[in-house]
This record gives structure tokens, C-alpha cells and sequence, in this order.
């Protein structure tokens, strides 16, 4: 068996191409070639499907972007995103400004507080010229690594210091390529511009390091520039997936020697047999252990659509093809797309476009996959905060990948409670996650949870949610 489709109740009016899932349980979602930014809230029921859309304040003007690529309006295309560890949210660069159809490669970086709403610019990479449509990861204690759009330099993003320093170079361009955070504290990624070869970031050491080489080619080269590839995702059982523009996939086992860590997956192929190219695509861990992801039609540096939605199972090591979503939201081609793991374990798929969908997978989450709760207080006060401890409260991968840039990873805690006598839903506010870790296993691990004004009195079941998987609840309340 495979998942279902169905649309959105509500829709946003506007197109809608990269989503992030805010720390309060909202949806952040990016309106295509503007400097327009929408919520997406569920409802009291928990539901996204009818959810409340509401507009944010725009992202600010830039000086340094050019009126011949749309400037001073900064409306990025193609991007750098992610959700920091104190739960405000990164975006740099772009490849594109507004609908200007040639290259600006934007130098801009701000950052969005959804506490008060407002966004703030903040400094770029010393030296560069250009951010473009970066590959990007939020590391385990909190910065943010930057690749270079057409260099091996790569800049590292301090939040508690607004500033930035470097890694060693890289082994080839940065250009395209998709960066994974591992639990064995390194950072792989395929090389776009040097096939058949991958490397990984030693974040102890704070180098670059072979990570050997895939059996088949992953990476697509278009034009004579750098190979396009797909979205890589860590599985539950330690291993990475890469997913190649080729069509090709390959498997990487951390715990085996650079030369023999590499092993073939299966070639994506569509319901006639045809290979299927996932360049630029998106790709999702699903709750139950699969990956869903989706490719496009031959020719691929064409990137034609529709786009094929496949889903992986790391079982069988074997692929199946899944059904659309409907309303012909696969006619697109693959690049458009995107997919965000929402913390009731379904997934939002958008399209540049003003019909978002939702994939409810078949199947249900191992047991030892589960947040675990050690301490929470058992007295809640409006406007408070308040510490959590347990384990694996940031998942067991980022979830969420896709091929270069739309970073939209959701590996950190979500707090939900559900009010026991009028079953009303509520995310509460998390922040200052001691790690943004993946697969953290027995280690403890905190978050603070902070209680809004408007959360009514009484009694509660909390849990925690971590990539679309709850712990066990445990039973507070809410002081008048």
C-alpha cells in the first residue's frame, strides 16, 4: 500500500514555493517571486487543511540589489533557508530577484523573529560577492553552514554572534550540491562538479574529508556547468540516501571505510519504465520509515514535467510509483516542487502555485522512534517559560531535503497540547534546543517551552513531536 492525496481546504490565494515549520507549530511559507512571506495556522481541531492564512511583514528592501535585477525590492528566488535553534528563521541569498529571468546570484542574508514578526538584515560571508541559490545545514550546536554558489569556500553562520567564519575549503565547488547532517557529527554531501565522488564535513575536526565514491553517477551536468542532483535523506537506520538527477540512487553507511561505504539503490522509473530525474528535487522521510520523493521526464536538462511521485523503502531497497496529487498538481516540473513535514506526520507538497496538497502516508512509526518525555512541569502559567527534558526530541534526520537549495529541514522539538475537556489543540512556542542534532538516541536533550497569554486554564495532554512523530503524553495544567 501506498499514501493519499487531498488538497488543502483553505488555500493561501497567492503561489506558495518554499514552506518552513515555525517552532509554534505555524507554517512560514515563501510567496513565489515576491518579498511576501504567509502564515499557515491549524485550526483548533489541529487541522492544516483548514487552517487560518495570514500575511507577515515583507521582507525589508536591500540597496545592494541592483534596479536591473529588481532592486532595492529583495524578493529572492531560489534560496537559503532554515529554522534556527532559537526558533527564528535564516534566509540568504537568491539565484534570482522578483521575475528577472537573468542570474543576480543576491548578496543578502535577514532573519525572521516570529515572535514580534519582524525581519532583520544581518551580515553576509566576508569576501563574497554573490550567495545565489546556496546549499545549506544548520549544524548540531547551531550555526549555519553556507556553501558557496560558485566556489569550495564555505562560510559558518554564528546566531549568538551575527558573524560569520570559514571551514576549510571544500574538495570542489559547492555549486548545486546537497548538504545531509549525520548522527556520527559530520556533514555529507555528493560532488556536483567532481562525479562519482562524495565528501563529508568532520564538524570536531573542522575539515573536509573523502567520503569516497557512488557506484553509479548521481550527478547530471547541463549546459557545461555543474551537475544538477537530487535530494539525500537520512533513514532511521543510520544510512543516507542520495538521490541522483540521473536517476540513480546510491546508499552511504557511515560506519563502513570511505572505500566500501558506498552501495547502488534503485533507479527511479515510472509507470511505463522510463527513468525518472529528479533534478532539484524535494524528498521527505515519512513517520513509517519511507521516503517519498519525485522526479521528472526525459530530456532532463529540459526539466520538463509532470512531475512522478515515487515512495522508498529502505525494507526492500525498492522504489514504488505513488498517485499525483490531485487537481493537476504534478503537471509541474520537478524543480518547482516542494515538501514539508508537518508535526501531525502528513506532508505539504507546493508548486509555485496557489494549490498547496497533503500526502497522508499508510503505516505507523516504530515505537523506539518516539520522543520520550523525562521531565516536564506539571503547573503551567500563561506568559512562562518553561525547561523539557527527555530524548530524541529532534528526531532521527532532518526529514526534509531537496537538491541544492530550499533547505526546510524540521529535525527540533514541537510542543503540542490538547485541552482534555474541549479537545481544542495548541502548540506552545519552543526555543534554545541544547542541540540541533540528528539521531541523538539516549543522550538527554532539553527545550524550553514558552506558554502564550492567551492559552485557557485547565488540564492538558502534552507531548512532543519530532518530525511528524509524538512521544507518549504526559498530563499538565494550565493555571488561570
Amino acid at each position: 500500500m501506498a499514501g493519499t492525496w487531498s488538497n488543502l481546504g483553505k488555500q493561501p490565494g497567492v503561489n506558495i514555493d518554499t514552506m518552513l515549520l515555525l517552532t509554534d507549530g505555524r507554517v512560514f511559507c515563501h510567496e513565489f517571486q515576491s518579498n511576501r512571506w504567509h502564515t499557515l495556522t491549524p485550526s483548533d481541531a489541529g487541522d492544516y487543511g483548514n487552517g487560518t492564512w495570514n500575511t507577515v511583514q515583507p521582507m525589508p528592501d536591500n540597496a545592494a540589489i541592483p534596479g536591473s535585477f529588481g532592486g532595492p525590492t529583495n524578493a529572492p528566488t531560489f534560496f537559503a533557508s532554515a529554522v534556527l535553534a532559537d526558533g527564528r528563521v535564516f534566509v540568504a541569498g537568491g539565484e534570482y530577484n522578483l521575475a528577472n529571468s537573468n542570474s543576480n546570484d543576491t548578496l543578502a542574508a535577514q532573519i525572521f523573529d516570529p515572535r514580534n514578526g519582524h525581519w532583520t538584515a544581518i551580515p553576509t560571508p566576508p569576501g563574497w560577492d554573490g550567495i545565489g541559490d546556496a546549499a545549506s545545514c544548520v549544524l548540531p550546536d547551531g550555526r549555519v553552514m553556507l556553501g558557496q554558489f560558485d566556489g569550495n569556500a564555505v562560510a559558518l553562520y554564528h546566531p549568538d554572534q551575527n558573524q560569520w567564519t570559514f571551514t576549510s575549503p571544500k574538495g570542489d565547488s559547492c555549486s548545486e550540491e546537497t548538504f545531509t547532517l549525520m548522527p556520527d557529527n559530520t556533514v555529507v554531501t555528493v560532488q556536483c562538479s567532481n562525479p562519482n565522488h562524495a565528501e563529508k564535513y568532520d564538524i570536531a575536526a573542522g575539515k573536509w574529508v573523502s567520503a569516497g565514491t557512488t557506484p553509479k553517477p548521481l550527478t547530471q551536468p547541463c549546459n557545461g556547468g555543474a551537475g544538477e542532483v537530487g535530494p539525500a535523506i537520512l533513514l532511521p537506520n543510520g544510512k543516507l540516501l542520495a538521490v541522483g538527477a540521473t536517476g540513480n540512487t546510491a546508499i552511504y553507511d557511515p560506519a563502513l571505510p570511505a572505500a566500501s561505504a558506498w552501495t547502488a539503490g534503485p533507479t527511479l522509473k515510472d509507470k511505463a519504465g522510463k527513468t525518472s530525474f529528479p533534478m532539484d528535487a524535494p524528498g521527505v522521510l515519512l513517520p513509517n520509515g519511507k521516503v517519498l520523493l519525485a522526479g521528472s521526464p526525459a530530456p532532463p536538462c529540459n526539466f520538463p514535467g509532470p512531475t512522478t511521485f515515487f515512495e522508498y523503502d529502505p525494507a526492500t531497497n525498492k522504489t514504488q510509483v505513488v498517485a499525483s496529487p490531485p487537481s493537476g498538481g504534478a503537471g509541474v516540473s520537478v524543480f518547482q516542487t516542494r515538501f514539508l513535514l508537518l508535526p501531525t506526520g502528513t506532508v505539504l507538497y507546493s508548486n509555485n502555485s496557489s494549490t498547496i496538497s497533503r500526502y497522508f502516508h499508510d503505516g505507523t512509526p516504530v515505537a523506539a522512534w518516539k520522543p520520550t518525555i523525562s521531565h516536564a512541569p506539571a503547573d503551567l502559567v500563561p506568559r512562562h517559560t518553561y525547561a523539557l527534558s527527555g530524548t530524541q526530541f529532534n528526531g532521527l534526520s532532518q526529514a526534509c531535503s531537496y537538491g541544492d537549495d530550499a533547505q526546510m529541514a524540521t529535525n527540533y522539538p514541537l510542543v503540542r497540547i490538547v485541552n482534555t475537556a474541549t479537545r481544542k489543540v495548541r502548540y506552545l512556542p519552543t526555543a534554545h534546543h541544547s542541540t540541533m542534532g540528528v539521531a541523538t538516541g539516549t543522550t538527554p536533550v532539553s527545550t524550553t517551552v514558552t506558554v502564550p497569554g492567551n492559552v485557557p486554564a485547565g488540564q492538558y495532554s502534552l507531548v512532543v513531536v519530532a518530525n511528524g512523530i509524538a512521544s507518549d503524553p504526559v498530563t499538565v495544567k494550565v493555571a488561570p
